[in-house]
């Protein structure tokens, strides 16, 4: 795997360019907007996203979906909502054998559905590879350590992309559990939120623990009921990025609970936000799926509460601490 396209020219996506350009690939990075594409070609900078990031010599940057035909395999990195638009719009510009590594973290709002489950009905036939893990993307491009989950049915598929974008500052462990890399990624968006919330209204550290701890087994049940693999929630796509994305203002998803905590509207909160906030959009779908498969997952569902439901906030919060007392477990 010589050539490598990213789709998505968010932080994210531009990141994994240059991740994938350390590694020594020829790279396409693809955006949907021409204009704007041209305007990062010229500067060599991602300005609006990820400011501060070269993008040398060795990285294409076009809007132009043609060029995509070239790629031996693409990484796709644009947000879940958004991902069904992205691959049904590129489809014929794709080869049917071009494997393709999700790299978006959330569930799709309105049909409840995975991002596998969404790019399948798309692009049917190309091979699918899931990239998760604890990993802000501006660390990324500046090469600070990183490790990350590549998981994918195909066991030959996860070792070649492996090779193809690992270096000694990106770090890819392969796993053959995608779904559970999948659950993993998107449910942590909503937990972190959670996390946030919690800090904004200064309710201790010793909350938060306790909310990181009872949210991962919020995600190991649902990643469980769905056929997944409890080693997968313990890794790098579970614990590693829950970790992340409920420690640091880095995360999209803290900060906006830190704002909500703090007494800003949802509103306002968004509208600050820089890029999509996915665990609003996951909270509704996570607590349906949940819903499906006869689980609970309390911390989510008070979260969907708030964000999309317009519950009172400390209603919420009082409503999680009268839950029945419990023994401690993934069961529970």
């Amino acid at each position: 795997m010589d050539h490598l396209a990213v789709i998505g020219a968010g932080a994210w996506g531009t990141a994994l360019a240059v991740v994938c350009r350390r590694a020594g690939r020829r790279v396409t990075l693809w955006g949907r907007d021409p204009a704007r594409m041209a305007e990062i070609a010229e500067a060599r900078e991602n300005a609006r996203y990820l400011p501060g990031a070269t993008l040398d010599s060795g990285i294409r940057i076009t809007g132009d979906a043609a060029a995509l035909a070239e790629a031996e395999a693409a990484l796709v990195v644009v947000p879940a909502q958004t991902l069904r638009a992205t691959l049904s719009d590129l489809a014929p510009a794709l080869r049917p054998d071009l494997p393709l590594v999700l790299c978006a973290k959330g569930i799709e709002q309105h049909s409840g559905q995975l991002t596998s489950a969404v790019a399948e009905a798309c692009v049917r036939g190309n091979p699918l590879a899931v990239l998760s893990g604890p990993t802000f993307a501006a660390e990324v491009a500046a090469g600070l350590p990183t490790a990350v989950t590549l998981a994918s049915g195909e066991a030959e598929l996860a070792e070649a992309l492996a090779q193809a974008i690992g270096s000694s500052r990106f770090r890819p462990y392969v796993s053959d559990d995608p779904l559970g890399a999948e659950i993993g990624g998107a449910v942590k968006n909503v937990l972190a939120i959670a996390c946030g919330i919690v800090a904004g209204r200064r309710l201790g550290d010793n909350a938060r623990a306790a909310l990181v701890t009872r949210g991962l087994a919020e995600m190991t049940r649902l990643c469980l009921a769905r056929g997944g693999k409890v080693e997968t929630m313990m890794g790098l796509a579970g614990l590693g990025d829950l970790t992340l994305s409920c420690t640091a203002t880095q995360s999209r998803n803290y900060s906006l609970g830190l704002a909500l905590g703090a007494g800003q509207s949802l509103e306002v909160a968004l509208a600050a936000s820089r890029g999509v906030t996915e665990g609003v959009y996951t909270a509704r779908a996570a607590v349906a799926m949940a819903e499906a498969e006869g689980i609970e997952m309390p911390i989510c569902a008070a979260v969907d509460q708030v964000v999309n439901q317009g519950a009172d906030l400390a209603a919420a919060i009082e409503g999680l601490m009268a839950r029945p007392f419990k023994a401690e477990g993934f069961s529970a």
